[in-house]
């Protein structure tokens, strides 16, 4: 069965507050390169959790025991942090702090300092719990920097202006009582006695802890994910959003999809592993283990919601499902978002533990459209490929940290395998080799053609100003045969194109197309080939969605469709109409904020369309507009029709 959802439950906020659907639009973005940097150091047993970078010092913390410059160099003990220059990939013989436990965050302070967040008891052989600042240079302690954490491990850091915020296991910070949550100032170390809000009482029993934690360019709103129910002293399950102006303060914001257990409570005592904020603070993303429980909770997901959004009940403004498999980072850079974990596909809502309906391969780490959450045509693998040396790892369960330095997106895993090549538990994937993602949308004018297929190979060109048509001529076009729906999106025509031996019958085929012959098609994405597009009486894109509608049903739906991959939505959603037949549609285009359609009769119609005025409909049959009864020599009523400027 495909899933198919109602636009209520995509709102971004809860129906007592809705006045309108949150319709991000797509937005240019930039993409590292799929080939990791060869000159990266290697380590071993445990992962890599941690980076920061001073100057050109790149600074790696984690669970590991050994490293070693390349797959032929011996190993050498160097346990839970170490440094290495970022471009050369030499080992630093000088950063040589000694730890006895794991370096889980690290941030690059003021004043030249290295602040490492952990799960440690000693530093260099002077008792330093869980936190403490280090020259980075030589590794040697900040005597002055008096931050600790005296009941707990620090698990997450982030650093903004002069405030140092944590996020962990502890209930004391310098001596204060701070149950999850806490702020320092990141000079001196000094607990900010203003920051009070707390993460308390865990799940099912266990003890609470905050997990990740993110705060908006701004400064002004931080994310919290862990292991709570409660943060401020107000209900608020695995998620918050605490207001950072003036004294802190929780934010009226909360969502029941992280109240119910995903698959075994007692192994996934909480499901929210990453929390990121775009790059302008106004949505962030959230990526969750748990296996089971989906989708009346966000369980092995990447889920947006909006920052702005207030009331109980949030849902998310898209949700990417795994399939049940583990995201463990997210990070979000360039307006592209990444993610890592043991996960194996993406758009995978259909299935559990297998490839469904719309399932698109990624092994363990990949990258999708802030907009619609939809994969893009990035995907390295989390594999080794037979470039693995004796005793590496190919695969393993987590990538605890995914980091946008200065050159490059780093990673860090509990494995040795990636982009096909050995990468022993870290590196970096860099911007040089990199491309951009194009942003693709149908013509904006509104005057321009509309093009209408009156027979196989042959279509009407009728000027069409918005309002008026103009004369129709008829032009041949022989690589445009057995279609059905058609839709323009920049220089080209998506279409459904019947080919036998498909294993529908039919296939979204693409042609290239500016005013002249239409192209050669080819086959969009075997991705696609679940689908079956000869179903489709109308279709248009617009902002990342496929809108249509389909024989026997009278509702106008869309799909999430991502040109870069050119990858269909596994999830129908449907819209609310009034005043308008779908059911009698044939053929749609787009055409400067309105609806252009024919329908079963031959006519031609225009209708206003408003995506953004979600739960009241988004469109209103009686601001309906006829542009041809059909009595004129051409009848509008096959699907076969798009609008070009051309």
């Amino acid at each position: 069965m495909i899933a198919v959802v109602t636009v209520a439950a995509v709102l971004a906020v809860s129906a007592a507050t809705a006045t309108a659907a949150v319709v991000p639009v797509p937005t240019p973005g930039t993409l590292v390169s799929t080939d990791p940097a060869n000159h990266t150091p290697h380590a071993r047993d445990g992962e890599a959790r941690a980076f920061a970078q001073v100057g050109e010092v790149v600074f790696v913390g984690g669970s590991f025991t050994q490293i070693r410059q390349t797959a032929s160099s011996p190993w050498v003990a160097r346990a839970y942090l170490f440094a290495y220059h970022r471009s050369t990939g030499a080992i630093s013989t000088t950063f040589l702090p000694v730890l006895d436990g794991a370096v889980n965050a690290l941030v690059a302070g003021p004043g030249g300092t290295l602040i490492v967040g952990g799960a440690f008891k000693n530093v260099n052989g002077v008792a330093r719990r869980n936190l403490v600042a280090l020259d980075p240079a030589t590794g040697a302690t900040v005597a002055s920097w008096v931050g600790r954490s005296d009941g707990g491990m620090i698990r997450d850091m982030v650093l903004h202006q002069n405030h140092l915020y944590l996020a962990g296991a502890f209930n004391w910070i310098n001596g204060t009582a701070h149950s999850g949550l806490a702020r320092l100032n990141a000079t001196t170390g000094d607990v900010d006695p203003t920051f009070t809000v707390d993460a308390t009482v865990g799940r099912h029993g266990t003890g609470s802890y905050a997990w990740a934690i993110d705060i908006t360019p701004d400064g002004r709103t931080l994310v919290a994910g862990g292991n709570f129910q409660y943060v401020g002293g107000l209900s608020r399950n695995q998620l918050a959003l605490i207001s950072l102006t003036g004294t802190p303060s929780v934010i009226d914001w909360s969502s029941d999809k992280f109240v119910p257990p995903c698959a075994a409570p007692e192994t996934f005592t909480h499901y929210v592993q990453d929390v990121r904020f775009g790059g302008d603070g106004s949505w962030f993303v959230v990526g969750t283990n748990g296996g089971a429980g989906w989708p009346a909770a966000y369980c092995d997901v990447l889920v947006r919601f909006e920052t702005a959004a207030r009331g109980a009940n949030q849902l998310g403004t898209w949700v990417n499902y795994t399939g049940n498999d583990t995201i463990t980072s997210v990070e979000v850079a360039d307006n592209v978002i990444y993610l890592g974990g043991h996960f194996r596909w993406l758009n995978n809502p259909n299935a559990s533990d297998a490839a469904g309906p719309g399932a698109v391969d990624r092994l363990g780490i990949a990258a999708v459209t802030p907009a619609t959450g939809m994969p893009v045509n990035w995907n390295p693998g989390r594999r080794g490929g037979s470039s693995l040396p004796a005793g590496a790892s190919n695969w393993g369960s987590q990538v605890p940290v995914l980091w946008r330095g200065s050159d490059g997106l780093y990673f860090g895993h509990n494995s040795d395998g990636m982009g096909n090549e050995y990468h022993g538990r870290l590196g970096v994937f860099p911007l040089a080799g990199g491309r951009g993602v194009v942003l693709r949308n149908p013509p904006t004018a509104t005057t321009g053609h509309l093009y209408l297929s009156v027979g196989e190979g042959r279509l009407a060109k009728v000027p069409f100003n918005g309002t008026t048509l103009g004369a129709a001529t008829t032009v041949s076009q022989p690589n445009y045969t057995q279609a059905g729906a058609t839709w323009r999106v920049d220089d080209r025509i998506y279409w459904s194109h019947r080919v036998a031996g498909t294993p529908t019958g039919s296939r979204i085929d693409i042609s290239m197309f500016n005013g002249g012959d239409i192209g050669v098609p080819w086959e969009s994405s075997g991705y696609n080939d679940w689908f079956n597009p000869a179903q489709l009486t109308g279709a248009f894109y617009l902002d990342g969605r496929l809108y249509y509608t389909r024989s026997g049903a009278n509702q106008l739906y869309y799909r999430y469709f991502e040109p870069d991959g050119n990858y269909l939505g596994a999830t129908e959603f449907s819209l609310p109409t009034t005043g308008v037949t779908w059911s009698s549609v044939r053929g749609m285009a787009w055409v400067g904020g309105r609806i252009v359609h024919g329908g079963a009769d031959g006519s031609l119609r225009s209708v206003p369309f408003d995506p953004t005025a979600a739960p009241a409909a988004v469109v209103n049959g009686t601001q309906s507009t006829v542009l041809s009864t059909g009595s004129s020599g051409l009848s509008w009523s096959t699907p076969s029709m798009f609008f070009s400027v051309q």
